[in-house]
């Protein structure tokens, strides 16, 4: 049986001094089976390794942003040079020139770039770009998981306490009608979305509709291409399906882990933001450390990497092997309509479903559970580079366990006997309960 008792420890330790006991919901301990929330120590590749001493082959990767691996050695060693030059300055590096023109070689459909260090200050700054330009508020937003930690999106979500009306409306992927009507009834700045989602390829026509409709009520569209962005091409699902943002916004993978985000876009907007323009100046992005030198040489490093090799190969290569694999066994064990793999091969998820086939919290923490024993670690089975032929071999094997718990307890008629503690929940949720804390740790 894993031992945790260190990463406990660590993780109690950690709910005194950080709120939620983590610095971002999605990597906090309620996302994980109670007791088994491991606290990491080191990575490389894509195997982690806690402070108990357990050893996980890992998926998500950093919330995807790792696409290269772990420690991956170009980028390592480019940031070493970097820094040991100086990181931070009072004017710009000609890193800064370099990135820049490196950045617009893979984006051919931005005239301009601006660096930050977060993607939702990259999306925010689209948002202000956006509302300057048009002179109007209200933005609408694709109904997708999430765009920004800034409250003209949080105050959509359920964890909007403190936040005033948002001026957000909402629309469905793929459905034009709906997004002119939304068009047609508010005066719209901008229309902000993901091109495609592990879930969501555009139907026939949709991107292209979506330009057109946007031209015709004079709202500017955002590409958030913080997944796309280094998954699905090195230039972004724009690059994939060929239509063209005014402005496009990055973050995530552009540094394989290190922190960078961009807000790309057509001059006539972007010089908004600068020195060339009669109109009132948008105030975009200013940092302290948006241009700081590691992430940028880390950047310029997974450039290189993305034109000398072929990571989006071998992470789809990885990914059609680990769903080969787990549907194989699903469908041995007779549960493939309780668990499943979906998504892109690059961007897979795992769906979860109780006997009568509805989504549940509670089967998931058990397949999270059994994975975890088995030296799995990942609340997804998104894959990276770095993920060789021998580390799917060890995720299938684990999936056949955890599938075989996983059988048992639907015949069983749930998770009772085979799950203990309480279930996962949503990151995003108005109230701590049903993961709120009963103990603290003083």
């Amino acid at each position: 049986m894993t031992d945790f008792t260190r990463s406990n420890a660590a993780q109690a330790r950690l709910h005194e001094l950080v709120p939620g006991g983590a610095h971002t919901y999605a990597r906090g301990a309620d996302q994980y089976p109670e007791g088994m929330a491991p606290v990491l120590v080191r990575g490389s590749g894509c195997r982690v390794t806690d402070c108990d001493g357990n050893e996980f082959v890992e998926y998500g990767m950093g919330l995807r942003a790792v696409t290269l691996g772990h420690g991956y050695r170009p980028v390592v060693e480019a940031v070493a040079a970097a820094i040991a030059e100086g990181g931070n300055f009072s004017r710009p590096t000609v890193l800064e020139l370099a990135a820049a023109e490196d950045f617009l070689n893979l984006v051919p459909t931005a005239d301009m770039v601006k660096f930050g260090k977060n993607g939702s200050d990259a999306t925010t700054a689209a948002v202000r770009l956006a509302r300057a330009v048009t002179g109007r508020v209200t933005v609408a937003a694709c109904a997708q998981p999430f765009f920004s930690v800034d409250d003209w999106f949080i105050g959509t979500t359920a964890m909007s306490a403190g936040i005033p009306e948002p001026g957000t409306v909402s629309f469905p992927y793929g459905d034009l009608a709906a997004l002119e009507a939304v068009l047609a009834e508010h005066e719209v700045a901008c229309v902000i979305m993901e091109a495609a989602t592990a879930l969501h390829e555009p139907p026939p026509g949709y991107l292209p509709g979506v330009r057109m409709l946007c031209d015709r009520y004079g709202a500017l569209l955002v590409f958030d291409e913080m997944i796309t962005g280094f998954r699905w091409a090195a230039g972004g699902a724009q690059q994939v399906y060929g239509v063209a943002p005014d402005l496009s916004c990055w973050g995530k993978a552009m540094g394989n882990g290190f922190p960078l985000s961009a807000l790309a876009g057509k001059r006539a907007y972007m010089e908004r933001g600068g020195l060339r323009t009669d109109d009132p100046r948008v105030f975009l992005l200013s940092t302290t450390h948006g241009p700081e030198t590691g992430a940028l040489a880390a950047f310029r490093a997974v450039v290189h990497a993305y034109a000398t090799t072929d990571p989006v190969g071998r992470m789809e290569h990885a990914g059609r092997r680990l769903r080969a694999g787990f549907e194989e066994i699903t469908a041995e064990l007779g549960i493939a309509e309780h668990l499943r793999v979906t998504g892109r091969p690059s961007c897979l998820i795992f769906q979860t479903c109780d006997p009568q086939g509805r989504s549940s919290q509670e089967f998931r923490t058990l397949f999270l559970r059994e994975l975890l024993r088995r030296g799995v670690l990942g609340q997804s089975f998104v894959t990276s580079a770095a993920h060789t032929d021998t580390d799917i071999d060890h995720t299938v094997d684990a999936c056949r366990g955890a599938a075989t718990v996983y059988a048992r307890a639907l015949d069983h008629g749930g998770v009772d006997g085979f799950l203990e503690g309480r279930p996962v929940a949503p990151a995003l949720r108005a109230y701590a309960a049903p993961r709120r804390l009963t103990e603290l740790v003083r």
